[in-house]
């Protein structure tokens, strides 16, 4: 049997989709806590970027993640890749969210050899309501799963951007439910989004939308 969250979903959106060469393209691609920010990221990086996102409810170990890759990745070329999954698929074993996640950035190694692929850690959870305490049961797995995909990423060479770190100590920032952030802390989380990537893609080749 199949394991699927009680909601499953995915949202794509891709600006100037029709346009032709221009500026780079960059994929966020994540969850809603990805989603959360992408707008201030979309405005931190106007006039130097074209943003897009895919944030899905898809965990690493769920092989619909890669068919949902290959929509975006089959169709635009990215010169940066922002990815971050982890706070879905609690059915899965740490285990299984390993190899999901090292088969899926293998792929998109393989689809987008020329993009510069970033990782995103994910971020705490706490308890929902105003005690301010943590989820330790949940945030101890999400500790796991950042462990491992540092490991892996590690291996890849690829450069991650440990937004776990920047929030803990941050309820102020956080939602009621525990999970999603403020607008407050959206906008934190999207100035250390933008400033990573501009880091790493100084360094790099970046090539212009096709």
């Amino acid at each position: 049997m199949k394991r699927r969250e009680h909601i499953e979903w995915c949202n794509v959106w891709v600006p100037g989709a029709k346009d032709g060469p221009g500026l780079p393209r960059i994929l966020i691609a994540g969850d809603s806590i990805a989603q959360s920010y992408f707008d201030g990221v979309e405005k931190r990086l106007e006039g130097r970027f074209r943003c897009a996102r895919l944030t899905t409810s898809r965990c690493a170990g769920d092989p619909q993640l890669k068919r949902e890759l290959a929509l975006l990745l089959g169709e635009f070329q990215f010169s940066v890749i922002h990815f971050n999954n982890g706070l879905h698929g609690w059915d899965f074993t740490e285990a299984e969210y390993a190899k999901g996640l090292a088969g899926a950035l293998d792929f998109i190694r393989a689809r987008s050899p020329e993009s510069l692929l970033l990782w995103a850690s994910t971020t705490p959870v706490w308890s929902a309501g105003a005690s301010g305490a943590l989820d330790e049961a949940t945030t101890r797995r999400v500790r796991e799963r950042n462990r491992l995909a540092r490991k892996i990423a590690a291996a890849r060479r690829i450069a991650v951007n440990d937004l776990y770190p920047a929030v803990i100590g941050r309820r102020d920032m956080v939602s009621q439910d525990g999970v999603h952030f403020i607008p407050a802390g959206q906008q934190a989380l999207a100035e250390r989004v933008a400033r990573f990537i501009l880091r790493n893609a100084k360094g790099a080749r970046i090539r212009r939308a096709g």
